[in-house]
Parts: structure tokens; C-alpha cells; sequence
């Protein structure tokens, strides 16, 4: 494995206790399997012992890990620190939902070496939580912020969506004057996206909703984007926002960037040089792979320098840091100022990108069209 960067360690957690309609991550709503994947789990970890780099970063995500108990998270972090090597001062996250959290509980995770917390209040209007089909309540989420507070979290992030149906920028710009009041070290930000298979993309197709058109879409992207950047934040990423830079998440920016990366568990995808592989989206499948000594690796992909370097612009563009040119041109053999250099001086005109200090980097309203950017 080329480990020129430092990788990072995914573990997705499959279970939830009842799935979200608009959820399209890989989970199942009964935890009765829950000991059994445990199990499996640690075998996974046993298996891939030796061949990841040393870990400045562990991501605890699913489904809704923070259904565990503190025991159970204890005997995850053990069995990671047994089979990988954790660099100094990792960043230690764990997703969680409002409804799993107090203050005793919130202590026993801080006690575990988990560092940051991410918490998906989604909202804090009770209308949307119910069309969302979340299982928390708007006081849950004020409730589990303070607590984590109590705790001692000093990195906390708070999990927000916008453009739900009937939603009006006001009532948007309301919660985000809720979440900053709580002064979260990050906010990550998604529009609502209606996934093909699931219960809400049903619903769409029937259409029961509509969704807001392109023009309001946009109003509410520029609109956060400004007010989060109005009150110090900084805009790193399309949907993330950090208090400074040294809050961004630094696990997440390695899939930004192609570095290493390992994942853990059911649907759960790695990659390292040119390689990307992914688990079975099954826990029974998971289960049997690994009861019989096997990697529940379902299938992998090799990928060419162009796809990497199409990948690379992609990913770059939905970045504030943007795209170093010299460092693209020299590991994808393609120099962008020459190949692109007209296509480039459009995209400036037009106000989209900016070319500054060797970076190539879009501005606020570059990154509102950010997937259409990597179009040059």
C-alpha cells in the first residue's frame, strides 16, 4: 500500500432503531445481530492487522453508532488500538442521534478517547423532524448539545438540512441562528436529496411533495453560506463548515484528496493508490464472510491515472483550499493552465473560480455549482 499520506480508519455500525425515509446509508432497523457482527467485526480488524499505515484518524459512523453502549464502544477502540497503530493525538469521532445521548453517557464516551462528536439534530423545528421521520425531538437536540457540553466535548459538529418541502429561507435562517447559538466547532449542511430507493423517493414519485426549484435552492446555499461566514466560520467544503481550520474534520478530508483510507463493516468502502474496494451491503453476507476466514470484500475497482485525475478535479473543486496545480500536474501528468487554460479563463470571468498562489479554487458561488465545475 503507498501510504505517502496518513490513512484513516472507517467503522460503520449498521444498525439504527428505526430508519430514516430519506436515509440511503446501508442499515437495518432490529439490533438483534448486534452481538454477532461485534463479533465479526473484530475478526475484520484481525484480518487487515499489518497492512494499513499508521492512523491519525478513527471515524465511528452508520447507521446510528451511538446506539452502543459505552462498553461495547470500549471494546471496539480496544480491538482498534490491538490491530492498528493510532499516531499521537488521533481524531476519534462518533455520529450520534439526540435521542441516544445524556450526560452520564456522554462521559463514559469522552472517557473512551473519542474526541469529537457529530450530532444529527437535522432540525430544531419539530414539523420537519416528524417529516424527516427522525426518532429525536427538538428539545432532544437541545438537550443532547448541552449535555455533550457538560461532558466536556470540545469538538462537537452539528448535522443540519435544508430544502425540506415547504421550507422558507426564514424559517432556515432560524436554524442556523439556533445551531450558532450553541457555538458548535463545525456544521455540516446538506440539502435535502431524494434517493431513488428509498421511502421519501417513493413518496416524491407519487408525488406527495414537491421540492424547492433551482433558483431557491441556490438562495439557500449562498444564504448559509454567508451567514455561517458572517459569524466566523469557515467554508471548507460544499456542506462543511469549521470555526477555523484546525476544527474541519480530518478524517473527512481524506477522501477529498485520495488518501488511504480504511473501511470497516457492511457497505463500508476503502481505498489506497489506485485501488477502491467495498463490503457486501448485507449484515448476514458480512456475517458468513468473515465466520468462514474470508474478507467480505464484494467487489473492487482499479483505477486509471485519468480517472484519478478526473476524480481529483472533482473532489478538488469542492473544496475552499481548491486544487494545488503544480502537485495535480505532477502526480496526473496533466497540466491544467495548458489543457484548460481558455476553459479556466471563462470560469474567472464568469466569477466561479479564482487562481491564486499555485491553487486553482472556486469562490461561494463556484461552490454552489461545484459538481458542474469538474465539467472543464
Amino acid at each position: 500500500m503507498i501510504n505517502a499520506k496518513t490513512p484513516g480508519l472507517y467503522i460503520h455500525i449498521p444498525f439504527c432503531l428505526s430508519k430514516c425515509p430519506y436515509c440511503d446509508f446501508y442499515s437495518v432497523s432490529s439490533i438483534s445481530m448486534l452481538p454477532a457482527f461485534l463479533e465479526v467485526l473484530f475478526k475484520e480488524m484481525e484480518l487487515y492487522r499489518g497492512m494499513i499505515g499508521p492512523c491519525d484518524t478513527v471515524y465511528i459512523g452508520g447507521g446510528t453508532p451511538s446506539i452502543l453502549n459505552p462498553r461495547q464502544l470500549e471494546a471496539i477502540l480496544k480491538r482498534v488500538r490491538e490491530n492498528f497503530q493510532l499516531l499521537p493525538n488521533p481524531e476519534i469521532t462518533l455520529e450520534t442521534n439526540p435521542a441516544d445521548l445524556d450526560q452520564a453517557s456522554l462521559a463514559s464516551i469522552r472517557a473512551l478517547g473519542i474526541n469529537r462528536l457529530t450530532i444529527g439534530c437535522q432540525s430544531f423545528d419539530q414539523a420537519i423532524l416528524a417529516f424527516l421521520g427522525r426518532r429525536h425531538s427538538a428539545n432532544q437536540a437541545v438537550n443532547a448539545i448541552e449535555a455533550a457540553r457538560s461532558a466536556g466535548f470540545t469538538n462537537i459538529g452539528l448535522d443540519l438540512i435544508y430544502g425540506i418541502p415547504g421550507q422558507g429561507i426564514d424559517a432556515w435562517m432560524d436554524t442556523l441562528r439556533r445551531a450558532l447559538s450553541f457555538a458548535p466547532e463545525h456544521l455540516s449542511c446538506y440539502q435535502l436529496t431524494v434517493e431513488p430507493g428509498t421511502l421519501l423517493g417513493i413518496s416524491y414519485r407519487q408525488g406527495a411533495f414537491s421540492l424547492p426549484d433551482e433558483i431557491l435552492q441556490h438562495e439557500f446555499f449562498i444564504k448559509t453560506a454567508a451567514m455561517l461566514e458572517d459569524a466566523g466560520y469557515v467554508h471548507y467544503e460544499v456542506s462543511n463548515f469549521a470555526r477555523d481550520m484546525t476544527l474541519a474534520s480530518r478524517h473527512n478530508q481524506k477522501y477529498w484528496d485520495h488518501t488511504p483510507y480504511l473501511g470497516l463493516g457492511p457497505g463500508a468502502h476503502s481505498f489506497s493508490a489506485n485501488r477502491r474496494w467495498w463490503n457486501y451491503r448485507s449484515v448476514d453476507r458480512y456475517i458468513t464472510a468473515l465466520t468462514s476466514g474470508r474478507l467480505p470484500v464484494e467487489a473492487s475497482e482499479g483505477l486509471t491515472r485519468e480517472q484519478l485525475q478526473l476524480e481529483a478535479l472533482y473532489l478538488g473543486l469542492r473544496t475552499k483550499k481548491g486544487i494545488h496545480l503544480q502537485d495535480y500536474a505532477a502526480r496526473y501528468r496533466y497540466d491544467l493552465l495548458t489543457q484548460k487554460g481558455d476553459r479556466l479563463t471563462t470560469l474567472q470571468d464568469e466569477g466561479l473560480i479564482a487562481i491564486e498562489d499555485g491553487y486553482l479554487y472556486p469562490t461561494r458561488a463556484g461552490l454552489a455549482v461545484a459538481d458542474s465545475l469538474a465539467l472543464i
